[in-house]
């Protein structure tokens, strides 16, 4: 099988209500983009009707959707695995989005077309309809996390970001395999590679296709006082 140009990787935990939505749509943009592309499903253990979902896309999309079935680990480490099965298959480009629908596709030309000047291309979240407590939420992460390393990540957790292989090869070597926030952790190593050349671009974040998030106040409060103390372990 050629090596795509582009792998992306997806995170899944019990989204049978809109996973379909979310392959389909995204399949659609990049071929108008004439994209070459290969969708690593990273079904983190669900308990739902997501696998079987998957498993009927892979049979309309056997070229595109690739499916690796895992225990239930959390999001953070769905990340991880996905990221670095995505550097296995050898595409020169690596792109993350989450399964919900709040990342937008109307956006991605944007960042492909980035492609010449910068090896991550990360979104930023201008707008968003997922509510005021998520956009604070993130507003206190960037902050925090600036405070404790220096480093301004914009949007830390944004899921929405594009990274050249090399540039993500490099970065994942320093994050600890057990860093509970991954994407945080992934952006910090890329911020801290001085050679890298980076871009963004201002996207809305859409509400979820459907259902509802399953962050808490304490589950969030517990990952924000882990990240603080995990933070210092992301190698310079």
């Amino acid at each position: 099988m050629a090596i795509p140009g582009l792998t992306v990787v997806v995170p899944i935990y019990n989204e049978e209500a809109s996973i379909a939505a979310v392959i389909d749509e995204w399949l659609d943009a990049f071929a108008r983009e004439g994209v070459a592309c290969r969708l690593l499903t990273i079904n983190d253990g669900s308990t739902d009707a997501s696998l079987s979902i998957l498993r009927q896309l892979q049979s309309q999309f056997p070229e595109q959707v690739v499916i690796i079935d895992k225990l239930h680990s959390g999001h953070g480490q769905s990340c991880r695995a996905g990221y670095e099965a995505a550097l296995q298959v050898g595409s020169p480009w690596i792109l993350q989005i989450d399964s919900d629908g709040q990342c937008d596709p109307a956006f991605f030309p944007q960042f492909w077309a980035k492609r010449e000047e910068a090896n991550c291309i990360f979104g930023a979240r201008v707008a968003r309809d997922d509510g005021l407590l998520r956009r604070w939420i993130s507003v206190a992460c960037r902050w925090l996390v600036a405070l404790v390393t220096g480093r301004d990540l914009k949007d830390p957790n944004v899921p929405y970001r594009l990274i050249a292989r090399a540039a993500l090869r490099q970065a994942l070597h320093r994050v600890p395999k057990d860093f509970e926030l991954q994407n945080i952790a992934l952006a910090l190593a890329l911020k801290r590679d001085r050679v890298l050349r980076w871009a963004y671009v201002p996207i809305r974040f859409r509400a979820r296709h459907s259902g509802a998030s399953r962050m808490s106040l304490p589950k969030i409060a517990r990952l924000g006082v882990q990240m603080l103390s995990q933070i210092h372990t992301v190698a310079e």
